[in-house]
């Protein structure tokens, strides 16, 4: 007898690769393998014509120009250009007078915290803001903290491990008003939600290719043409990307990162209402099975996919163990090795044992109503069997 087929539910930690999106890239491998960057030859002007299409359907997916769409690894170093590099283009300690006051949220990617917090050293002012219970940022809070010349603020647009939207629109309206540049990490938002950099009054966006169904180790920052947003580049090299990310493009990465975003323009929000079905019949068997579980943030604006669900009386880890046929997480895979809970759970006023005994469920493109009705079951038996072995045990 075969074994069950796994069931994956962490969605927000990666997405499977959409087979279409690998047809697009496997030319790119096989046929053409030429640098994009190698204009004296036919391979690699057609190279370098295919990285053009990619990047202009990466700025259809966020109403931008396809000259401000720059290339990256990944979100990761997409936040770090954005944050870093406009900090360090203003010049040492923020410039002679200039505003050095850095803001973001506590429960932002590690990577945003840490390069904020690195360039405390650098003589800029990091300002953390709270949030509240429901994740949601307090837009009073945020108008009080720009009320010091500011430079700038990134604010993660649904977050990775509750996923919890911002109100991003107010959120650059305010910022705006008060002459900082603004910071979206949207790398679990491209492709779920609507985004318009115009409507959201973003100066620099960041995403990732494998959070929208393409390939690991491609990304992107959006950069503002107009007016300019100037940023000091995080390394040195040959200068592509306008300077601002120097290095060889791996025109097969970069071709399926064009197709993941045109497939997410064409079908992203389509997905999401399939998605939220989902998510409602895994949600029924649960709290059908599982007296007292609790959705965290259940009021807020979410995406779809997320379930972020704290079980009475049994860990994560425990389920996790009882559970080897569902692929979940108990949080942000970036810092599911670390002992101490997770910050952003942390900074909604859940403490450590109830994060301890929280989960993180991401659905997504291709799963399915019966797989709904599986994992609801698989975890509500797991949940009971590990609830009598405690009460055995007391």
């Amino acid at each position: 007898m075969s074994a069950p087929r796994p069931i994956y539910l962490d969605h927000h930690a990666t997405t499977p690769l959409d087979p279409r999106v690998l047809a697009a890239m496997r030319p790119w491998w096989e046929e053409n393998f030429a640098n994009p960057h190698s204009a004296e030859h036919a391979m690699g002007r057609a190279a370098e014509a295919a990285v053009q299409e990619a990047r202009e359907r990466v700025a259809e997916l966020l109403g931008a120009d396809p000259r401000e769409i720059i290339l990256t690894s990944g979100a990761t170093e997409a936040n770090n250009l954005a944050i870093k590099g406009a900090a360090r283009q203003a010049g040492p300690r923020g410039g002679e007078g200039g505003p050095r006051r850095i803001i973001t949220l506590a429960t932002e990617h590690k990577c945003v915290l840490e390069s904020v917090r690195d360039l405390a050293a650098e003589g800029f002012e990091p300002v953390i803001l709270p949030v509240g219970a429901d994740g949601v940022l307090d837009l009073d809070a945020l108008r009080q903290a720009l009320a010091v010349p500011t430079l700038l603020v990134s604010v993660m647009a649904v977050n990775n491990e509750t996923g919890v939207i911002q109100p991003l629109a107010e959120i650059g309206a305010l910022v705006k008003e008060h002459g900082a540049l603004f910071h979206t990490d949207a790398a679990q938002a491209a492709g779920r939600i609507g985004l318009d950099v115009e409507e959201v009054r973003a100066d620099l966006l960041s995403l990732s290719g494998h959070k929208i169904y393409g390939p690991k180790g491609i990304g992107a920052l959006y950069v503002r043409r107009r007016p300019r947003v100037r940023l000091a580049p995080l390394f040195s090299g040959g200068g592509q990307e306008r300077g601002l990310r120097s290095g060889t493009l791996p025109a097969p990465l970069v071709v399926g990162l064009g197709e993941a975003a045109r497939i997410a323009g064409g079908e992203g929000l389509l997905d999401a209402g399939r998605i939220a079905g989902q998510r409602a019949i895994l949600l029924e068997g649960l709290r059908a099975a599982i007296p007292g579980l609790r959705v965290n943030a259940e009021a807020a604006p979410r995406v779809a996919g997320n379930l972020n669900l704290t079980f009475p009386g049994v860990t994560a880890a425990a389920l996790l163990g009882a559970l080897p046929d569902l692929m979940l997480s108990t949080g942000s895979a970036c810092t599911s090795a670390e002992i101490s809970p997770s910050h952003v759970l942390t900074a909604m006023g859940i403490g450590a044992e109830e994060a301890a005994r929280t989960l993180r469920i991401g659905l997504g493109r291709f799963t399915s109503p019966q797989e709904m009705q599986q994992a609801a079951a698989m975890i509500g038996a797991a949940w009971k069997s590990l609830s009598q072995h405690e009460a055995a045990a007391e």
